[in-house]
Parts: C-alpha cells; sequence; structure tokens
C-alpha cells in the first residue's frame, strides 16, 4: 500500500521526461560507437546514461538536492570499473581509453538529465559527439605525420607470410591494403621463412597507428588464399 501512497502523477511524468531523455541522448553517443564496432555500442551507452538518471532522479525524490549531489559523486567513481572493463592493452598497445571516456561522459549526460538539467545534457551530449566525430580526422592527420627516424621510438611492422611462388602477387595486395587505410610503409623486407615460404615485414611510417583499423587490415589481408598468416606487431628502439 505505501508504494501505493507514493505514487504521483507529476512525479511520475517528471521521471519520464528525464529517462526518456537519457535514453534519446544516450542513444545518440551509442549510435557513434557502434557505427564504428567499438566494444561499447549502442545498448551500453544508453544502459549508463538511463541507468545514472534513475540513481539520480530517484536521489532527488528520496534526499533532494543534496542527495542527488552524493549519488552523482558515486556515479562518477562507480563507472570508473566498468570504463576499467573495457580498457584493454595487447602488445604494447593500450585500446579502450576513449571507449571508456565515452561511457564516463555518458553517465554524465544521464545524471543530469536524471536531475531534469535537460538543456545541459543536450549541450553533453553534441560536445561528446563533436570529440568523437570532428576531432577524429585531425588526430589520424596528426599521428600518420612521419617522425624524424631520430627521435622515433616506437615502430609498428606488419607481418605477411606467404608461399614463395606467391611473392609479387602478396606483395601488390599488401601495398593496396596499407594505401587503402592511408599508412605508407617506410621500408618493405622479404626474407625466407621455412622451405617454401617466405615472410614479408612492412614498416609503418606513422607516429601511432588505429589499432582496431590494423587488425581489420590484416584480417582482410589473412582471407586471402595466397596468404599463409598476417599479422602487425609495435617495435621499440632506444
Amino acid at each position: 500500500m505505501q508504494a501505493l501512497n507514493n505514487l504521483n502523477l507529476s512525479f511520475l511524468l517528471d521521471t519520464l521526461v528525464s529517462l526518456g531523455a537519457a535514453f534519446i541522448l544516450g542513444g545518440l553517443i551509442g549510435f557513434e560507437r557502434q557505427y564504428r564496432q567499438r566494444t561499447a555500442g549502442l545498448r551500453t551507452n544508453v544502459l549508463v546514461a538511463v541507468g545514472a538518471a534513475i540513481f539520480v532522479d530517484m536521489a532527488t525524490r528520496l534526499g533532494g538536492a543534496e542527495g542527488a549531489v552524493r549519488v552523482v559523486a558515486y556515479v562518477v567513481s562507480g563507472i570508473g570499473f566498468l570504463g576499467a572493463g573495457v580498457i584493454m592493452r595487447e602488445e604494447g598497445n593500450v585500446r579502450g581509453l576513449n571507449t571508456a571516456a565515452t561511457l564516463w561522459t555518458s553517465a554524465a549526460v544521464g545524471a543530469c538529465a536524471g536531475a531534469d538539467l535537460l538543456a545541459e545534457a543536450l549541450l553533453g551530449t553534441l560536445f561528446v559527439l563533436a570529440a568523437n566525430t570532428l576531432l577524429r580526422p585531425i588526430v589520424n592527420n596528426i599521428n600518420r605525420q612521419p617522425l624524424d627516424v631520430i627521435s622515433a621510438e616506437v615502430t609498428n611492422i606488419v607481418y605477411v607470410i606467404a608461399r614463395r611462388t606467391q611473392q609479387k602477387t602478396v606483395l601488390a595486395l599488401l601495398e593496396a591494403e596499407l594505401a587503402r587505410c592511408n599508412y605508407p610503409a617506410s621500408d618493405v623486407d622479404v626474407h625466407a621463412f621455412g622451405t617454401d615460404e617466405i615472410e614479408i615485414e612492412a614498416t609503418l611510417a606513422t607516429t601511432s597507428v588505429d589499432g582496431d583499423e590494423l587488425d581489420e587490415l590484416v584480417a582482410r589481408i589473412s582471407a586471402s588464399s595466397l596468404v599463409v598468416q598476417a599479422f602487425w606487431s609495435p617495435s621499440t628502439t632506444e
């Protein structure tokens, strides 16, 4: 009966608007992540935003502004555990930092929606989308500028193993895939690998790489019937 006594249509409508705004704005952020096939996509960002909105809305109802402030602090710290789950370290590369940061900001957008700060939630969404879309080509362009050989500390090498009889064809395939991703090779070496196979090493002339993009590149090369194996790895030099 206590639950029935707590029913208030105006409060329910306010909660509906808050959660609806969190759902839509979290969906906008998540759609961009899903489009780029990131670990945390549409559903994850929506759930984070809506979850944060539920907590803040509930705290506002039960404890007023002071209670909401405490819950927001818990959301900020708690979302860190979820963000840590999408950060991976593979072969010297740290991946998932941007996805974790996006989840963190989705929680912030949801918290704003839960606190009925809809204009602030919308502005936050626009800035998150701008950071993930407008800044992306700028970052890629900067990262792909070749460093001076002396100052270079990390080089990234794509390895392709193929049959010796297919050397020219596989070299052409590798060059085409590198050109497609705008990763020019500063050096290409070919040496024997076993009795009837060769290993091609293409050193990329870039300061840093997009790990996901290189994973997709070697996956496409590996799919060729001419290729035995393909992979990439960073190499650190003193």
